[in-house]
């Protein structure tokens, strides 16, 4: 692990995304409608994600343990394609990146699991960071 005892404690945020593309509109509906077997997609996926981000150290061998003051989830349907956005933020010595990416990349399977059986044609797309604040740099990336 890289030593971050000499780092200042500050506020630092991040935000990740992940997409989802569904095959069929009927997969959407039953979303929508609670007709998936396994149960509420989007509040299962959320529990699955703040599982992730918290789990994140446990998983990644070079992430440190940082104590996690903030997570919100949240879902953007565009067509067939479900937008998960995570934000992830501390007040710690090191940024919460891998922890917003991860976060997004576990509610992205989670839903996968639970929809793998009624639409077989399910694709994760996409799992990026889009913006990170706080320690030496900042990066703000397009959110399109």
């Amino acid at each position: 692990m890289v030593d971050i005892t000499h780092k200042d404690i500050t506020l630092r945020t991040a935000t990740a995304e992940a997409t989802v593309v569904l095959s069929e509109i009927d997969t959407l509906e039953a979303i929508r409608e609670g007709r998936v077997p396994k149960g509420d997609v989007f509040e299962m996926s959320k529990a699955a994600g703040l599982l992730g981000i918290k789990k994140t150290p446990e998983l990644l061998p070079d992430c440190h343990p940082i104590p996690i003051e903030a997570a919100l989830i949240a879902y953007e349907i565009h067509g067939l394609e479900i937008r998960i956005l995570v934000t992830v933020k501390t007040n710690y010595k090191t940024g919460v990146e891998v922890e917003a990416m991860h976060g997004a990349s576990v509610v992205a399977l989670n839903m996968y699991d639970m929809l793998k059986p009624l639409d077989k044609g399910i694709e994760i797309q996409r799992i990026r960071l889009l913006e990170k604040r706080g320690g030496k740099s900042d990066i703000l990336r397009s959110k399109s």
